[in-house]
């Protein structure tokens, strides 16, 4: 992999990278502080459709904003997701009267942000659902994966496209959700990568041997579903992974039926990496064989840089069945129209090497930036804590709880980043340590911990997982957070001591968040440390025994399979016995262990 970089630090690359995008598309805004590119012309009458996720993957998604389209995309930190107070800037940005359509690939910390701000807009009356896509064939049907479903990869945009062109049609939104659930369950996908990215900034994570390559990679630096050497010619690549995506004998991956005579369409994806030469040579490769070996001949292609992976010399190929979504009863369309649909133009980066844009028609050309009006402070006395509601500490002894707890995850970021490069993209570490260092400025600049109010504390800290940190952790411990605050309060306001009221409000908060995620104890998440914690407190009132549960937990981890998370997209072979333990559980465990020790 190359580690050469034009900005070699992601400090500020994003909010710069977004600026030069809305410049070279002058009638599109950017809402810089919360990195949202958006349309101010989407009509109001029509469905807006939102996506988004981590940076990296560029043109997706802030490069597929425009007409015919999407109405406005969110972006989060590199390979992480965005957060809910970010998706919910990007629904404020876009507002229309016919709903909200939120459109994502299938990774946990995008489910967790995205659906959190579809339950937030679904509370406040208005109309919102969430769309998840997934289509990677190297996700099995069988065993723990079946838990995580298909991860996504970049026939989203194939989907995006559709969608977008059936909403300027004026497709309701159960439409829109019908007609995208009947795209989705019509597509196979697959992935293969000569060498991993690399992140600027960040150390060097795992390469690839002069003569091997893998399969089944995604596109945030997970190692693949299986690693081949010596790497195999570009034809027999080629037939290895038509193979995974259309042998329907597999009973792993036989995902989506082809008859004889289903129309088609091949979606292929250059991560960043490959030469414009060698990509066109892939194209004519994959239908040679789709022709000859299979008897598909695609009505559709398109192929280019559509979601990338920063530099990665690699690349996805996605076969979609027009005539297998247009025979689903809930889709609502023939398969002439779906093609009308691919075929309709766009102002945005799916058209930049297309041709005319002459039919969409003039366009307004305004500010690049929209300041984002912040609301002033509260009056004096306002959003001061209920006292009969909160849970109180001295103040130097709450303060000395939460600087431990900011340190050490500070000191675990090395490991916490080394063993999150191997066995995930690596960020989990530097997400944290962001977090936590917001926390710390809170501290000294807030005073967050001077009244030694429990309650302000966590108030602060929903603040910077919503405006800091996104990511799978970031979503898991707001929405934990945000039901813990809420349980303190209700159990301090009937009485009680303060550990009765903290063994009732962990298991509360605990059964919030298993509204979101699957995860339970044995899954090798940051659940294999919550779940025991809040447990125990239930069970015993002891912050001792609940801390010394959490321990265990997260040392439990060295001894799992990944059944959820990216984790889950690594092949871990049956000999190995011992595996790093699993970072969020780890960090969560480090910060639980350093509140205790605080008291």
């Amino acid at each position: 992999m190359s580690d050469r970089h034009l900005f070699p630090s992601l400090v500020g690359l994003v909010p710069k990278s977004l600026r030069g995008l809305v410049a070279a598309s002058p009638r599109l805004r950017l809402d810089e502080a919360n990195r949202v590119v958006y349309d101010p012309s989407h009509p109001r009458s029509t469905v807006s459709i939102i996506s988004g996720g981590g940076s990296g993957h560029e043109p997706a998604w802030s490069g597929y904003v425009g007409a015919n389209m999407l109405a406005a995309a969110v972006q989060g930190g590199v390979f992480a997701s965005p957060s809910t107070r970010q998706v919910l800037a990007a629904m404020d940005a876009v507002p229309s009267d016919a709903g909200t359509l939120l459109v994502i690939t299938n990774y946990t910390g995008d489910r967790l942000h995205f659906g959190l701000a579809v339950e937030k807009t679904k509370a406040a009356g208005k109309a919102c659902r969430l769309l998840s896509c997934g289509d990677d064939v190297s996700i099995g049907k069988q065993g723990g994966q079946s838990l995580v479903g298909r991860r996504g990869l970049a026939a989203q945009i194939a989907v995006l496209k559709l969608l977008g062109a059936a909403a300027a049609k004026g497709a309701s939104l159960d439409q829109l959700y019908d007609f995208g659930t009947a795209i989705n369950a019509q597509i196979v996908s697959m992935a293969a990568t000569l060498d991993h990215c690399h992140v600027p900034g960040r150390p060097a994570e795992t390469t690839l041997g002069p003569n091997e390559l893998e399969i089944g990679t995604g596109p945030h630096n997970e190692p693949g579903y299986r690693k081949l050497s010596p790497a195999p010619s570009a034809s027999e690549l080629v037939r290895e992974l038509l193979r995974y995506c259309l042998d329907e004998t597999d009973p792993d991956r036989g995902y989506v039926h082809f008859g004889p005579g289903d129309e088609t369409a091949l979606v292929v994806s250059n991560f960043g990496g490959l030469s414009n030469l060698e990509l066109g040579a892939l194209v004519d490769e994959l239908l040679e064989q789709l022709r000859d070996d299979w008897k598909i001949e695609p009505q559709r292609v398109y192929a280019g840089h559509l979601e990338t992976s920063l530099n990665a010399p690699a690349f996805s190929i996605s076969v979609i069945n027009l005539s297998g979504i247009a025979a689903d009863p809930t889709s609502g369309y023939t398969v002439e129209q779906i093609k009308e649909f691919f075929d309709v133009r766009t102002d945005t980066a799916w058209e930049a090497v297309a041709g005319s844009q002459a039919d969409i028609g003039a366009r307004p050309r305004g500010p690049r930036t929209e300041q984002v009006v912040q609301p002033p402070p509260p009056a004096e006395g306002q959003g001061v804590v209920d006292e009969s509601r909160d849970v109180r500490v001295d103040p130097a002894q709450l303060e000395r709880m939460v600087r431990g707890a900011c340190e050490a995850i500070i000191a675990a970021e090395p490991d916490l980043t080394r063993w999150d490069a191997a066995m995930g993209d690596g960020d989990c570490g530097l997400t944290l340590e962001t977090g936590a260092r917001a926390v710390l400025e809170a501290l000294a600049t807030k005073g967050i911990a001077a009244r030694g109010s429990v309650v302000e504390v966590l108030t602060e800290l929903e603040e910077v997982l919503e405006t800091k940190m996104g990511g799978t952790l970031g979503g898991i411990l707001g929405i934990f957070l945000v039901a813990l605050r809420s349980a303190l309060e209700e159990g301090r306001s009937r009485g009680g001591s303060v550990a009765a009221c903290w063994a009732q409000a962990l298991p509360t908060a605990l059964a919030h968040l298993e509204q979101y995620t699957p995860a339970k104890v044995g899954h090798r998440t940051v659940m294999d440390t919550l779940i025991p914690f809040a447990e125990t407190m239930r069970d015993t009132q002891s912050f001792e025994k609940a801390v010394g549960a959490a321990v265990a937990g997260a040392e439990a981890t060295k001894k799992m399979r990944p059944r959820l998370g990216r984790a889950t997209y690594v092949g871990v072979s049956h000999e190995e016995t011992e595996l790093p333990p699993d970072p969020g559980a780890w960090a969560a465990m480090v910060a639980i262990k350093a509140l205790f020790a605080g008291l």
